[in-house]
C-alpha cells in the first residue's frame, strides 16, 4: 500500500518562500507524484507533478514561481514555492498516480496524503 506524508507547511508573509515535502513509501514501482492544493471554499486544483523518470508538469498557479523535484534515495518529492501570495493559502496535498491518466487530473491519483497547511499573510 502506497503511503504519502506531507510536511513543511506553515505560515509565511507574502513574497516569502517555503518548501513542502512528501515522503512516499510502500511502493514497488516508483510512482508519478503530484501536488494539489485546496483553498477554503474552493475546489482542489492541480499545482505540479513529476513523473517517475523526472518529467515535470506545472499548473497555472505554479508557473514561474514553484518548482517540483524528487530525491528517490530519500523517497521524497519536494515543492519549492517562491514569491508566495495570499492566494496561495490552502491545504497542499501530494498524491501518487494510479495506473494511468492525465497527471493534472485528480481522478488519476489513487493514493493521497493527509495534507499540509500553507498560510500566506499580506
Amino acid at each position: 500500500q502506497v503511503q504519502l506524508v506531507e510536511s513543511g507547511g506553515g505560515s509565511v508573509q507574502a513574497g516569502g518562500s517555503l518548501q513542502i515535502r512528501c515522503l512516499v513509501s510502500g511502493y514497488t514501482v516508483r510512482p508519478d507524484v503530484g501536488w494539489f492544493r485546496q483553498a477554503p471554499g474552493k475546489e482542489r486544483e492541480f499545482v505540479a507533478a513529476i513523473t517517475a523518470s523526472g518529467g515535470l508538469w506545472y499548473g497555472d498557479p505554479a508557473k514561474g514561481r514553484f518548482t517540483i523535484a524528487r530525491d528517490d534515495a530519500k523517497r521524497t518529492v519536494y515543492l519549492n514555492m517562491f514569491r508566495l501570495e495570499p492566494e496561495d493559502t490552502g491545504v497542499y496535498y501530494c498524491a501518487a498516480q494510479g495506473d494511468s491518466g492525465s497527471l493534472t487530473s485528480i481522478g488519476s491519483y489513487a493514493y493521497w496524503g493527509q495534507g499540509t497547511q500553507v498560510t500566506v499573510s499580506s
